[in-house]
């Protein structure tokens, strides 16, 4: 039973993922049909990422009182709704609208999955759940590209994405038996609380004050905004830097997601041998490697190479910080504390790449790694700082 829900959970990891990189790969369509600049994407971007740290916040409320299963099954469902919406959607007003439900959809899950593995499951488990949300945000893609190719249009890779979000729902509601064994598994296991239904939900004020908690929430703000402007900006990077052409720096740019998918099916092996600390300041060593490899006046395949180091450093940050939330808060404070780490995630991804974009334009493109590495490095001693304040707590 509990290798059958682990298997739900990775299915669950890989529809998150799907929508992701949807409205990217579709963008350049729709905004002619709605007769609005290209830059209108960024507005629904920003309505679905308010919702997500909104969701994101109320995350540990909604679980405590509904418990993992259910809120899993209800914010799959709202997702495929609103992706259902676009899929109908005529008017870019419409598209806003729709964006409202996406993003509330997006947050709670996402918060409340990562905390059930941190509580359930090995590290291993961890890394490779969000290497299956990496094959989903690539799947994406691909599944709009075959509706746009077909003629059907992007309302259909809409509706597609949508079938498959409500197929889920279904799986999800038929699993829900599994998740209240489990709950009373851990409600019997020599006392020690499962996160959900044990204790009142914890106010932001109350989260803010625990011990290690603005230091975490900062060395996720961090990692997020790096791994997003590395994403965002790589390829203009090469074009105005290093002289690539786009067909080119494109290329190389999928290599750093590439990385990341690859770095965290291997960082899933490498948990056996080292613990979330340590997996943490690997990826901080190769991030810091493949940065400076970005300074050096070489030739694009150091380029190459130094963007594809970023990728593989980026790959075990993200799903150890997630892990050893647990072990650093306490199992009955982890719901609300990744619910707060998801909402620093999402205003880091929100604000930062945008602030390197106005560098760029205004100074230098030239500045990118100097940009990547000062996020580093307050990263990094944001987390080492927080070290010593949750071991002493």
């Amino acid at each position: 039973m509990f290798q059958l829900l682990l298997l739900i959970i990775y299915l669950a990891f890989i529809s998150l993922g799907l929508p992701d990189s949807l409205l990217g790969s579709a963008w350049p369509a729709m905004y002619q049909e709605f007769c609005v600049p290209v830059s209108y994407a960024g507005g629904i971007s920003m309505i679905i990422a308010v919702g997500t740290i909104v969701s994101s916040l109320q995350s540990d409320r909604l679980t405590k009182s509904f418990g993992t299963g259910k809120v899993t099954a209800a914010s799959v469902f709202l997702t495929a709704a609103a992706l259902f919406g676009f899929s109908i959607s005529h008017s870019y007003a419409s598209l806003c609208l729709w964006a409202v439900p996406y993003g509330l959809g997006a947050g709670s899950v996402d918060a409340s999955l990562n905390n059930y593995v941190a509580l359930h499951y090995a590290g291993r488990h961890m890394s490779w759940l969000h290497c299956m949300w990496g094959i989903g945000a690539s799947l994406g893609p691909y599944i709009m590209g075959y509706a746009l190719t077909g003629g059907a249009g992007w309302n259909m890779g809409y509706r597609y994405i949508a079938i498959l979000q409500a197929a889920l729902t279904a799986i999800l509601i038929f699993s829900l038996p599994l998740w209240k064994k489990q709950a009373v598994s851990d409600t019997s296991d020599a006392g020690q609380p499962g996160g959900e239904g044990h204790a009142r939900p914890l106010s932001l004020r109350q989260i803010v004050r625990i011990p290690g908690a603005k230091e975490v929430m900062i060395t996720f703000f961090c990692y997020c905004a790096l791994e997003q402007t590395a994403g965002l900006w790589a390829s203009s990077y090469l074009v105005l830097r290093r002289g690539l052409s786009a067909e080119t720096a494109a290329g190389f740019a999928s290599l750093f997601y590439i990385g990341i998918t690859a770095g965290r099916a291997f960082s899933g092996f490498l948990t056996m041998k080292l613990n979330d600390t340590q997996m943490i300041r690997l990826g901080q060593g190769l991030m810091l490697l493949g940065i400076g490899l970005l300074f050096l006046p070489s030739g694009s395949t150091v380029t190459l190479t130094g963007l594809i180091f970023i990728g593989l450093g980026c790959a075990p940050v993200y799903p150890s910080i997630i892990h050893s939330t647990p072990e650093h808060f306490g199992a009955d404070k982890s719901q609300a504390m990744i619910g707060v780490q998801m909402a620093s995630a999402y205003v880091g991804t929100c604000i930062m790449p945008p602030v390197f974009g106005f560098i760029a334009n205004h100074i230098s493109v030239s500045l990118f790694p100097v940009y990547l590495l000062a996020i580093l490095v307050l990263m990094t001693v944001m987390h080492e700082k927080m070290l010593p304040k949750v071991s002493a707590h």
